[in-house]
Order: structure tokens, then sequence, then C-alpha cells
């Protein structure tokens, strides 16, 4: 199955989190998975980490066969 499993959505939205069916239709999809915990599980991108990054995946400029 694709898409979105609006009803297991509703399911949680309304019986498991308690919300009126108003303001469960209001949320953003980032809003709900806020609400479920979702982001609560993924660690902001620190400056240390960017570095990291950038160190690991540095920005080059490719040679062209024309240039």
């Amino acid at each position: 199955m694709t898409g979105i499993d609006w009803a297991g959505l509703m399911q949680v939205g309304l019986h498991g989190l308690g919300m009126q069916p108003q303001d469960f239709w209001r949320l953003t999809p980032v809003e709900l998975r806020i609400k479920l915990g979702a982001a609560a599980s993924a660690a902001p991108l620190t400056r240390a980490r960017l570095e990291d990054l950038a160190r690991a995946f540095p920005d080059v400029k490719k040679e062209t066969e024309h240039g």
C-alpha cells in the first residue's frame, strides 16, 4: 500500500492523543510528527557536526571537459 494511512493517523490523533477532529485537521504533517514524538529522536545539527560533515564531504570544483 502506498500513500498516507489516514485511518491510522486519525486513530492515533483522535484516540491516542485525545485530540478533537478540528484540531487534528489543523495540524501540519510536521506538527503531527512532533506530537507523536518523532522529532525528539533527531538531534539538532550543531556547528561541530556541520564542520564534521564539511570535512567529510568538502565542496570541490570539478574540472569540465570544455574548460
